[in-house]
């Protein structure tokens, strides 16, 4: 996982490149408006420890932080959310045990449900940002809290993701705008679908070879929309008319969709210096792999945040 607004990275206070996390978590710093269009961050009461914590938990196995973040926040306080950017990750030792605990924070918007009390979690409170502070039992959490709190907390989300594997362009005999996903391009594609949902995806655009088309189609089909296709996002398209393709993917930005845009691997990169340099933001490093997903915050429209979750989206993670 790389952030762009992460807090924690190498060389940071908990970083060791000698040590390896054994066991993974995630969670989310859960948030909502008022009336009065203020912030609100809800916290919860874990009886068996007598703290004040943000959402989180392990991660169960095979399953991504993405997942994890919202399933957590679901099972902790009944409540369904909505991820924005990734806020970074926190590292610490098991007290009695030769492990080292990882836990991946995202921004989460309350989106619905309704607050139960269960064996984990007996309180759920909401704090105004001038008080959550105080209210938190560790120095983590408010690392965490402070990471939110350095850009707006309504942000608008655009997911960027290059097609999944589709075999050696020199192997395939036939157009290669034709050249369709194999098989382990076709699970790429399966497997986006919860972790693209997890943040809100509600439509669909891609490029107009067939493997991005492919890569998509589980998402559209799971959502019942159309693919949008649009020959910008294409190599051949964007190399004849890359500014319009910078606006055309700026434009997409919405505050009241989230939009998927399907590229490809000669594409990404250009279009995201383009974006970044307009906007003065640092991308982190990635090498941006088949099945790869960048997910792109913007206030208003401008680029604040661009976070970018490998094609695996839990490279980084071997449950325990």
């Amino acid at each position: 996982m790389n952030a762009s607004t992460g807090f924690e990275q190498e060389g940071g206070p908990f970083w060791d490149p000698r040590i390896t996390a054994n066991i993974h978590a995630a969670g989310a710093v859960l948030w909502r408006t008022t009336a009065g269009d203020a912030i609100e961050i809800a916290i919860v009461h874990r009886p068996k420890y007598e703290d004040w914590s943000l959402p989180k938990g392990k991660l169960d196995p095979g399953e991504t932080p993405i997942l994890a973040a919202v399933r957590e926040v679901r099972e902790e306080t009944g409540l369904e959310s909505k991820l924005g950017r990734y806020l970074g990750h926190v590292t610490y030792p098991i007290p009695g045990h030769r492990k080292l605990k990882r836990v991946d924070y995202w921004a989460a918007e309350l989106v619905g449900g309704e607050f139960t009390a269960n064996s984990e979690v007996d309180v759920l409170s909401w704090h105004p940002l001038d008080r959550v502070m105080d209210q938190l039992s560790y120095p983590m959490d408010r690392q965490v809290v402070r990471a939110f709190t350095r850009l707006p907390a309504r942000t608008e989300t655009l997911l960027l993701v290059r097609h999944g594997k589709a075999g050696r362009r020199d192997r395939y005999h036939g157009p290669d705008e034709l050249r369709p996903l194999d098989r382990e391009g076709e699970g790429q594609a399966r497997a986006l679908v919860p972790n693209l949902l997890a943040f809100g995806a509600s439509e669909v655009y891609s490029a107009d070879p067939l493997r991005c088309v492919q890569t998509v189609a589980p998402l559209a089909e799971k959502l019942g929309v159309e693919i949008v296709t649009d020959p910008l996002f294409s190599e051949s398209g964007y190399a004849e008319r890359p500014d319009e393709a910078g606006e055309r993917l700026r434009a997409l930005v919405s505050d009241s969709a989230v939009r998927v845009v399907c590229s490809q691997g000669k594409v990404i990169p250009d279009l995201l210096s383009g974006l970044a340099e307009r906007d003065g933001i640092a991308l982190p490093s990635a090498r941006n792999r088949k099945g790869s997903v960048w997910v792109l915050s913007f206030a208003g429209p401008r680029l604040v945040a661009a976070d970018h979750l490998d094609r695996s989206l839990s490279a980084y993670v071997v449950p325990s």
